[in-house]
Protein backbone atom coordinates (compact mmCIF):
# COMPACT_ATOMS: atom_id res chain seq x y z
CA UNK A 1 0.00 0.00 0.00
CA UNK A 2 1.26 3.26 -0.79
CA UNK A 3 1.73 5.67 2.13
CA UNK A 4 1.87 9.20 2.60
CA UNK A 5 2.55 11.45 5.40
CA UNK A 6 0.30 14.33 6.80
CA UNK A 7 2.58 17.22 7.40
CA UNK A 8 0.60 18.30 10.13
CA UNK A 9 0.19 15.06 12.42
CA UNK A 10 3.60 13.05 11.25
CA UNK A 11 1.12 9.93 10.71
CA UNK A 12 0.87 7.90 8.01
CA UNK A 13 -1.69 8.12 5.90
CA UNK A 14 -3.41 5.34 3.69
CA UNK A 15 -4.02 5.37 -0.38
CA UNK A 16 -7.72 5.69 0.53
CA UNK A 17 -6.99 9.17 3.19
CA UNK A 18 -4.77 10.32 -0.02
CA UNK A 19 -7.14 9.38 -2.47
CA UNK A 20 -10.06 11.47 -0.47
CA UNK A 21 -7.74 14.60 -0.51
CA UNK A 22 -7.84 14.71 -4.55
CA UNK A 23 -10.21 17.27 -5.60
CA UNK A 24 -12.95 17.20 -8.28
CA UNK A 25 -9.79 19.40 -10.24
CA UNK A 26 -7.25 16.92 -9.83
CA UNK A 27 -9.56 14.18 -11.41
CA UNK A 28 -10.63 16.49 -14.34
CA UNK A 29 -6.77 17.25 -14.71
CA UNK A 30 -5.93 13.60 -14.83
CA UNK A 31 -8.58 13.13 -16.99
CA UNK A 32 -7.66 15.53 -19.92
CA UNK A 33 -3.92 14.69 -19.35
CA UNK A 34 -5.01 11.10 -19.74
CA UNK A 35 -6.48 11.86 -23.14
CA UNK A 36 -3.98 14.67 -23.97
CA UNK A 37 -0.81 12.77 -23.05
CA UNK A 38 0.54 16.77 -23.15
CA UNK A 39 0.64 19.46 -20.59
CA UNK A 40 0.51 22.27 -23.03
CA UNK A 41 -2.77 20.80 -24.43
CA UNK A 42 -3.88 19.82 -21.11
CA UNK A 43 -3.40 22.90 -19.69
CA UNK A 44 -5.17 24.97 -22.79
CA UNK A 45 -8.53 22.50 -22.33
CA UNK A 46 -8.63 23.84 -18.89
CA UNK A 47 -8.06 27.16 -19.64
CA UNK A 48 -4.63 27.79 -16.97
CA UNK A 49 -1.26 28.55 -17.91
CA UNK A 50 1.36 25.59 -18.32
CA UNK A 51 3.27 26.13 -15.02
CA UNK A 52 -0.13 26.02 -13.33
CA UNK A 53 -0.88 22.62 -15.12
CA UNK A 54 2.72 21.20 -13.96
CA UNK A 55 2.02 22.48 -9.86
CA UNK A 56 -1.50 20.61 -10.37
CA UNK A 57 0.42 17.36 -11.55
CA UNK A 58 3.02 18.12 -9.18
CA UNK A 59 0.27 17.90 -6.09
CA UNK A 60 -1.24 15.24 -7.49
CA UNK A 61 2.26 13.10 -7.29
CA UNK A 62 2.60 14.80 -4.15
CA UNK A 63 -0.91 13.67 -2.54
CA UNK A 64 -0.24 9.63 -3.45
CA UNK A 65 3.71 9.93 -3.04
CA UNK A 66 4.57 8.20 -6.40
CA UNK A 67 5.32 9.44 -10.10
CA UNK A 68 2.20 8.68 -12.52
CA UNK A 69 3.87 9.99 -15.68
CA UNK A 70 6.91 9.62 -17.47
CA UNK A 71 8.03 13.32 -19.09
CA UNK A 72 8.85 12.62 -22.76
CA UNK A 73 10.55 15.32 -25.39
CA UNK A 74 7.01 15.79 -26.85
CA UNK A 75 4.42 14.73 -24.68
CA UNK A 76 3.62 12.63 -21.03
CA UNK A 77 3.34 8.96 -20.75
CA UNK A 78 1.56 7.38 -17.74
CA UNK A 79 3.13 4.64 -15.96
CA UNK A 80 1.50 1.49 -14.28
CA UNK A 81 0.50 3.42 -11.17
CA UNK A 82 -0.50 6.18 -13.81
CA UNK A 83 -2.87 4.22 -15.88
CA UNK A 84 -4.37 3.05 -12.59
CA UNK A 85 -4.82 6.29 -10.95
CA UNK A 86 -6.30 7.76 -14.97
CA UNK A 87 -9.22 4.95 -14.73
CA UNK A 88 -9.74 6.20 -11.11
CA UNK A 89 -10.58 9.98 -12.10
CA UNK A 90 -12.50 8.67 -15.11
CA UNK A 91 -14.53 5.88 -13.01
CA UNK A 92 -15.55 8.88 -10.34
CA UNK A 93 -16.09 11.52 -12.91
CA UNK A 94 -18.67 9.35 -14.35
CA UNK A 95 -20.10 8.96 -11.34
CA UNK A 96 -20.21 12.84 -10.67
CA UNK A 97 -21.59 13.34 -13.77
CA UNK A 98 -24.53 10.40 -13.19
CA UNK A 99 -24.99 12.34 -10.35
CA UNK A 100 -25.94 15.51 -11.55
CA UNK A 101 -28.14 14.61 -14.23
CA UNK A 102 -30.05 12.42 -12.11
CA UNK A 103 -29.97 14.85 -9.59
CA UNK A 104 -30.96 17.35 -11.85
CA UNK A 105 -34.01 15.68 -13.38
CA UNK A 106 -35.84 13.72 -10.32
CA UNK A 107 -35.39 17.84 -9.29
CA UNK A 108 -37.34 18.13 -12.02
CA UNK A 109 -39.67 15.85 -11.72
CA UNK A 110 -38.00 13.51 -13.98
CA UNK A 111 -37.33 9.83 -13.51
CA UNK A 112 -33.58 10.05 -14.06
CA UNK A 113 -31.27 8.74 -16.64
CA UNK A 114 -30.99 5.13 -17.76
CA UNK A 115 -27.72 3.65 -20.30
CA UNK A 116 -28.41 0.62 -21.94
CA UNK A 117 -25.89 -1.72 -24.21
CA UNK A 118 -27.30 -4.18 -26.57
CA UNK A 119 -26.39 -6.97 -28.49
CA UNK A 120 -28.79 -7.39 -31.97
CA UNK A 121 -31.04 -10.68 -32.42
CA UNK A 122 -33.81 -11.67 -30.36
CA UNK A 123 -32.44 -9.39 -27.48
CA UNK A 124 -33.39 -6.59 -29.92
CA UNK A 125 -36.95 -7.55 -30.06
CA UNK A 126 -37.49 -7.97 -26.26
CA UNK A 127 -35.30 -4.81 -25.86
CA UNK A 128 -37.68 -3.13 -28.02
CA UNK A 129 -40.89 -4.28 -26.45
CA UNK A 130 -39.32 -3.24 -22.84
CA UNK A 131 -38.08 0.65 -23.74
CA UNK A 132 -41.80 0.42 -25.09
CA UNK A 133 -43.33 -0.53 -21.34
CA UNK A 134 -40.51 1.55 -19.52
CA UNK A 135 -41.32 4.71 -21.26
CA UNK A 136 -45.18 3.87 -20.35
CA UNK A 137 -44.66 3.54 -16.85
CA UNK A 138 -41.90 6.14 -16.63
CA UNK A 139 -42.60 8.93 -19.50
CA UNK A 140 -39.98 10.89 -18.19
CA UNK A 141 -37.25 8.72 -17.98
CA UNK A 142 -34.23 9.80 -19.82
CA UNK A 143 -33.08 6.56 -21.56
CA UNK A 144 -30.04 6.09 -23.93
CA UNK A 145 -29.70 2.81 -25.93
CA UNK A 146 -26.49 1.85 -27.67
CA UNK A 147 -25.95 -1.05 -29.91
CA UNK A 148 -22.89 -3.36 -30.22
CA UNK A 149 -21.59 -6.86 -29.65
CA UNK A 150 -21.27 -8.34 -26.02
CA UNK A 151 -17.14 -7.98 -26.04
CA UNK A 152 -17.49 -4.15 -26.75
CA UNK A 153 -20.64 -3.73 -24.18
CA UNK A 154 -18.74 -5.14 -21.63
CA UNK A 155 -15.71 -2.72 -21.16
CA UNK A 156 -18.27 0.05 -21.39
CA UNK A 157 -20.18 -1.35 -18.56
CA UNK A 158 -17.01 -1.93 -16.90
CA UNK A 159 -16.17 1.94 -17.47
CA UNK A 160 -19.23 2.97 -16.39
CA UNK A 161 -20.77 4.34 -19.71
CA UNK A 162 -23.61 2.34 -19.48
CA UNK A 163 -25.87 1.08 -16.42
CA UNK A 164 -26.88 -1.99 -17.79
CA UNK A 165 -25.56 -4.60 -20.38
CA UNK A 166 -28.05 -7.19 -22.87
CA UNK A 167 -25.72 -9.77 -23.77
CA UNK A 168 -23.55 -12.03 -22.67
CA UNK A 169 -19.98 -13.15 -21.25
CA UNK A 170 -17.12 -13.89 -23.97
CA UNK A 171 -14.58 -14.16 -21.65
CA UNK A 172 -15.04 -16.53 -18.47
CA UNK A 173 -12.79 -14.20 -16.51
CA UNK A 174 -15.70 -11.50 -16.59
CA UNK A 175 -17.45 -13.47 -14.11
CA UNK A 176 -15.55 -12.10 -11.72
CA UNK A 177 -16.40 -8.75 -12.35
CA UNK A 178 -20.08 -8.76 -13.18
CA UNK A 179 -23.39 -10.03 -12.40
CA UNK A 180 -25.32 -12.40 -14.85
CA UNK A 181 -28.72 -12.64 -15.44
CA UNK A 182 -29.77 -15.55 -17.71
CA UNK A 183 -32.96 -14.32 -20.28
CA UNK A 184 -33.14 -16.30 -23.14
CA UNK A 185 -31.37 -18.60 -25.56
CA UNK A 186 -30.37 -17.63 -29.05
CA UNK A 187 -31.36 -20.41 -32.07
CA UNK A 188 -28.84 -19.49 -35.35
CA UNK A 189 -29.24 -20.18 -39.29
CA UNK A 190 -26.90 -20.12 -41.88
CA UNK A 191 -28.48 -17.05 -44.30
CA UNK A 192 -27.82 -15.63 -47.51
CA UNK A 193 -29.02 -13.77 -50.61
CA UNK A 194 -32.46 -14.47 -51.43
CA UNK A 195 -31.55 -15.37 -54.92
CA UNK A 196 -28.30 -17.68 -53.82
CA UNK A 197 -26.92 -20.87 -55.68
CA UNK A 198 -27.81 -23.13 -52.07
CA UNK A 199 -31.52 -21.59 -51.86
CA UNK A 200 -33.73 -24.87 -51.19
CA UNK A 201 -30.43 -27.35 -52.40
CA UNK A 202 -31.09 -30.57 -50.83
CA UNK A 203 -28.70 -32.63 -48.38
CA UNK A 204 -26.08 -30.26 -47.45
CA UNK A 205 -23.06 -30.67 -45.35
CA UNK A 206 -20.80 -28.29 -43.52
CA UNK A 207 -17.95 -29.61 -45.69
CA UNK A 208 -19.78 -28.24 -49.02
CA UNK A 209 -20.66 -24.85 -47.28
CA UNK A 210 -16.79 -24.75 -45.95
CA UNK A 211 -15.96 -23.82 -49.92
CA UNK A 212 -18.17 -20.97 -49.94
CA UNK A 213 -17.20 -17.00 -49.07
CA UNK A 214 -17.97 -16.50 -45.46
CA UNK A 215 -19.24 -13.11 -43.52
CA UNK A 216 -17.84 -13.77 -40.24
CA UNK A 217 -18.68 -11.08 -37.00
CA UNK A 218 -15.19 -10.36 -35.49
CA UNK A 219 -12.86 -12.93 -33.38
CA UNK A 220 -13.75 -11.87 -29.95
CA UNK A 221 -17.88 -12.27 -30.37
CA UNK A 222 -20.02 -15.30 -28.94
CA UNK A 223 -21.52 -15.79 -32.88
CA UNK A 224 -17.69 -16.00 -34.24
CA UNK A 225 -16.74 -18.30 -31.61
CA UNK A 226 -19.59 -20.40 -32.06
CA UNK A 227 -19.00 -20.71 -36.10
CA UNK A 228 -15.06 -21.48 -35.42
CA UNK A 229 -16.65 -23.84 -33.30
CA UNK A 230 -18.81 -25.53 -35.55
CA UNK A 231 -16.06 -25.85 -38.15
CA UNK A 232 -13.43 -26.55 -35.85
CA UNK A 233 -15.32 -29.70 -34.43
CA UNK A 234 -15.74 -30.78 -38.12
CA UNK A 235 -12.42 -30.17 -38.93
CA UNK A 236 -12.93 -27.93 -41.37
CA UNK A 237 -11.68 -24.73 -42.34
CA UNK A 238 -13.20 -22.03 -44.43
CA UNK A 239 -11.60 -21.81 -48.09
CA UNK A 240 -12.80 -19.08 -50.49
CA UNK A 241 -12.22 -15.92 -48.42
CA UNK A 242 -13.97 -14.09 -45.59
CA UNK A 243 -14.98 -11.02 -44.36
CA UNK A 244 -15.28 -9.45 -41.08
CA UNK A 245 -17.79 -7.55 -39.29
CA UNK A 246 -19.74 -6.69 -36.29
CA UNK A 247 -22.68 -4.68 -38.62
CA UNK A 248 -25.34 -7.05 -39.45
CA UNK A 249 -26.46 -4.15 -42.25
CA UNK A 250 -23.26 -4.13 -43.77
CA UNK A 251 -23.77 -7.80 -43.71
CA UNK A 252 -27.01 -7.86 -45.32
CA UNK A 253 -25.92 -5.65 -47.83
CA UNK A 254 -23.15 -7.97 -48.73
CA UNK A 255 -25.51 -10.73 -48.94
CA UNK A 256 -28.02 -8.90 -51.20
CA UNK A 257 -25.06 -8.57 -53.54
CA UNK A 258 -22.67 -11.36 -53.21
CA UNK A 259 -23.07 -15.07 -52.96
CA UNK A 260 -21.40 -14.70 -49.36
CA UNK A 261 -22.67 -16.83 -46.31
CA UNK A 262 -22.90 -15.77 -42.41
CA UNK A 263 -24.00 -17.51 -39.48
CA UNK A 264 -26.52 -15.00 -37.71
CA UNK A 265 -29.08 -15.44 -34.92
CA UNK A 266 -32.76 -16.57 -36.18
CA UNK A 267 -34.73 -13.38 -34.39
CA UNK A 268 -32.26 -10.97 -36.01
CA UNK A 269 -32.85 -12.33 -39.54
CA UNK A 270 -36.81 -13.42 -39.33
CA UNK A 271 -38.19 -10.76 -40.78
CA UNK A 272 -35.52 -10.07 -43.54
CA UNK A 273 -37.21 -13.95 -45.06
CA UNK A 274 -40.33 -12.38 -44.36
CA UNK A 275 -39.60 -9.61 -47.04
CA UNK A 276 -37.60 -11.58 -49.58
CA UNK A 277 -34.26 -9.99 -48.77
CA UNK A 278 -32.75 -13.08 -47.52
CA UNK A 279 -33.17 -17.05 -47.14
CA UNK A 280 -32.22 -19.77 -45.46
CA UNK A 281 -29.58 -22.56 -46.13
CA UNK A 282 -30.79 -25.53 -45.38
CA UNK A 283 -28.75 -27.50 -42.58
CA UNK A 284 -29.12 -28.66 -39.31
CA UNK A 285 -26.63 -26.54 -36.91
CA UNK A 286 -25.53 -27.89 -33.47
CA UNK A 287 -27.09 -26.09 -30.55
CA UNK A 288 -23.96 -24.28 -29.29
CA UNK A 289 -24.98 -20.51 -28.71
CA UNK A 290 -24.71 -19.35 -25.38
CA UNK A 291 -28.00 -17.77 -23.47
CA UNK A 292 -27.95 -13.88 -23.35
CA UNK A 293 -28.93 -12.05 -20.47
CA UNK A 294 -28.65 -8.91 -18.51
CA UNK A 295 -25.40 -8.15 -16.67
CA UNK A 296 -24.49 -5.27 -14.37
CA UNK A 297 -21.44 -4.78 -12.39
CA UNK A 298 -20.78 -6.92 -9.17
CA UNK A 299 -21.26 -5.60 -5.62
CA UNK A 300 -22.93 -2.48 -6.83
CA UNK A 301 -26.60 -2.26 -6.31
CA UNK A 302 -28.36 -0.52 -9.99
CA UNK A 303 -30.14 2.34 -9.74
CA UNK A 304 -33.77 2.63 -9.26
CA UNK A 305 -34.64 3.57 -13.26
CA UNK A 306 -32.33 0.34 -14.23
CA UNK A 307 -34.28 -1.73 -11.45
CA UNK A 308 -37.58 -0.97 -12.71
CA UNK A 309 -36.25 -1.78 -16.58
CA UNK A 310 -34.99 -4.71 -15.39
CA UNK A 311 -38.49 -6.10 -13.77
CA UNK A 312 -39.67 -4.94 -17.28
CA UNK A 313 -37.35 -7.14 -19.40
CA UNK A 314 -37.56 -10.22 -16.79
CA UNK A 315 -41.80 -9.68 -17.90
CA UNK A 316 -41.12 -9.33 -21.23
CA UNK A 317 -38.49 -12.18 -21.39
CA UNK A 318 -40.74 -14.49 -19.37
CA UNK A 319 -37.92 -15.26 -17.04
CA UNK A 320 -37.74 -14.75 -13.10
CA UNK A 321 -34.35 -13.61 -11.22
CA UNK A 322 -31.49 -16.60 -12.06
CA UNK A 323 -28.32 -15.04 -11.37
CA UNK A 324 -25.32 -16.61 -12.07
Amino acid sequence: MLMSHDPYSGKPVSLAQACARLRFKHLQFLDILGQARNLRLTAEQMHITQPAATKILMDIEGILEARLFERLPRGMRPNELGLFTLRYAASALADHRKFVDEFNALKQGGHGHLSIGAITGSAAHALIASVAEIQRLRPLLVLKVLEQSSDQLVVWLAERKIDLMIGRFTDETQRTQFQYERLSSEPMQVVAGAHHPLRGAPDLDLAELSHWPWILYPSSTAVRKVSDDIFGRNGLTLTSGTVETPSFLFALEMMQTTDMLSLQPKALVERYFNRGLLTRIPIELPDRMPDYGMLTRLGETPTPAALAFMDVMRHVSGTTNETA
